[in-house]
Formats: C-alpha cells, structure tokens, sequence
C-alpha cells in the first residue's frame, strides 16, 4: 500500500467493460492507498480478477446494462451509505464514449466524494471537479488511462498498459493437456455473434483441419456450446467459472469469438485473438487490445454503427458470409506469426 488518496474507479457496464478499464485501474492503484471499484453485476467477476483492486462494490444502476432496473430510492440509498462509509477522496467515473458519467457523478457527490472526474460531452455544473475530453476515436482501454493520466495517475515502471489479469488457474483437468484453439460462440448482445449454424460449420472445419477445439460459453449457453461442438469439439459449456474460463482461454494456441467480454479475457491472459466483429460499434474503439488479433466480418456492413443489438439485416450477413477458408486462413496466421511482435493485427 502507498501513500495516496483512497480512490474509487466506476464502471458499471458489462464484464468486456470491466476488463479494458484494467490499465487505468493499475494506473489509480499505483498511486492510491486503496482502490476500490464500483461496477455492475455483470463486471464484478471482471473487476475480481483485475490487479490492484482492494474492494468491489456492486451497483444495478437504472441507466446501464439491456434491461436496467426502475430508479428505487431504497436502491439509491443502499449504494450511496457504503460510498460514504468508504471515505473515498476521490473518483474515477469510466464510460464509453456514447455514455453519460453524469448520474453516477451525482451520487459519488451526494455520497460526500469531494473530487470526481470523468469525461464527459455535456455540461456537468457542479458533479465534476475534472471534466475530461476523449480523444476523437480512441480505443476504450487507453481512453480510460488517459482520464487516469489527466487526473493524476500513472502507470508504474515496467508496466505496459496492456489488458492484464491475476493469475488463472491451470485448465488442464478441463481441456486436456494437448494443443487446443478455443470456439466461444456466444455473446450477450446477439448481433456480435455468428448464428448457431454457422459457429457449429467452423468448429467441424477447424477440427477436420487436425484442430483441438474446445467450445465454450456461460450456464446459459449449454444447449448452445453443445450444439456447435457437435462431434467435432470438446463442450465446456457452463462448466467454468471466470477464472476457470481465463485458464483456458490461457492455455488456447487462438481464440475464436465475437466482439463480447471472452475476446478481451483472451487479450488479458495474452491469447491471440481471431474476432468475429459485426460493425454495429467501432472496432477502432473495441478491438481486442495490445494482442495479436485478427478481425473477421463485413466492415462495411449496413448495420455499421448502428448498436443494433439483434442484427437488422436478414441473413445476419456481416458475420455470417465469413467462410471456413478465412478462418482457417486467420488462425494461420496467428500460429504463425513472429512471437517477437506480441502487440501486432495481423490482416489476412
């Protein structure tokens, strides 16, 4: 522990969220006696497993997430007593760059927080001490470290400012001790993910090409990860927790997945990453970050940044006109590419 201020850090989106506010949170830590974060229940697995944090506070809030709850007082005054009794001197407030930080600014004050920053377009009157401007077009990670960097905080020596994790737990017992790639074919937003038929046609392509694979999802996605692992692939759908999922994705020689939270684990446990990334938000902004990575998809798609959730062109054919040759290709590439040059895309 340092000296310093206790600081807080919110993000109170999804998992993926969570985990490319890792570098910005180093950053808080290395200069704060205590570091806490405030996040969602979708991100606090992620903000558990993210270095330098001492606490995770969890919040539903009423302006976040795909099916936010109604505003309840009683809700309100349950977060605002532990923020007051966390003696917080100061407060990060991380979004995305189409979000608001104002709401959650409002209760960090009228939990007594005397120093909030955030970035924000609107006009904040009073609710932030230090009103950053983004970047145009800066990717989520470094977009959070420079609000990190603008209020004070630095990243340690030796301290990259790639995504990064605690430790995982070894996955053999679960995968198996030979070389493995790793098929997630889920996503919580539907559209960033290829069709069940489609992600099932690749597994039975990559494992007719002499691939391992193993196939994996959430306890929601058990009918899901069984059907596209089919007779071709290992099913560990619903089978990992989130460290547990973090190990095998450790141990995968690449990933397959969608723009979703799995895609930015890969990059944290430094697994290279074959993206399936439908247009509907900015790869320049959500790319898997400082890993070598290979995106796959209609970039120039008609549903390009729209946010659609379920696709709104039929056939969903940004992801799914990606064939069997092109992934195969793009996972060449990346079990070939020069290990001296880790923070690389590669294009195919």
């Amino acid at each position: 522990m340092t000296a310093g201020p206790r600081t807080l850090v919110v993000r109170l989106d999804s998992a993926g969220d969570v985990l490319l506010a890792g570098p910005a949170v180093r950053a808080v830590a290395a200069g704060s006696a205590y570091t806490a974060m405030l996040c969602g229940p979708l991100g606090e697995g992620a903000a558990r497993l993210l270095p330098g944090v001492d606490e995770v506070l969890v919040y539903e809030s009423p302006w976040t997430g795909f099916e936010p709850p109604p505003v309840r007082r009683e809700d309100l005054a349950a977060l605002i007593a532990p923020l007051s009794a966390g003696r917080f001197d100061r407060a990060l407030v991380l979004t995305s760059f189409h979000q608001s930080p104002l709401p959650a600014a409002l209760l960090l004050k009228a939990a007594g927080i005397a120093w909030v920053a955030a970035d924000s377009e609107h006009y904040p009157g009073s609710l932030l001490d230090l009103r950053h401007q983004r970047a145009p077009h800066r990717h989520e990670a470094p977009a959070s470290l420079d609000l990190a960097e603008a209020a004070g905080f630095a990243l340690p020596p030796g301290d990259d400012g790639a995504l990064r994790i605690t430790a995982p737990p070894d996955a053999t017992p679960l995968t198996g001790a030979g070389p493995y790639l790793v098929v997630h074919p889920g996503a919580a937003v539907p559209a960033r993910a290829w069709s069940p038929e489609r992600a099932e046609q690749a597994v039975a392509a990559l494992g007719q090409a002499g691939h391992q694979v193993v196939v994996t999802g959430g306890p929601g996605d058990k009918e899901l990860t069984a059907s596209v692992a089919g007779s071709h692939g290992l099913d560990l759908g619903g089978r990992t927790s989130l460290p547990e999922l973090a190990g095998v994705l450790a141990g995968a020689r690449a990933v397959v997945v969608g723009n979703t939270g799995p895609a930015h684990l890969a990059a944290a446990v430094g697994t290279p990453v074959v993206c399936l990334f439908a247009p509907v938000v900015p790869a320049e902004r959500w790319a898997p970050y400082r890993v070598p990575h290979v995106l796959l998809g209609q970039r120039d798609a008609p549903c390009g940044g729209s946010r659609a959730r379920v696709c709104p062109v039929p056939g969903h054919p940004c992801l799914d006109s990606v064939t069997d040759a092109e992934v195969l290709g793009a996972v060449a590439s990346l079990l070939t590419a020069d290990d001296d040059r880790p923070h690389r895309e590669v294009t195919v």
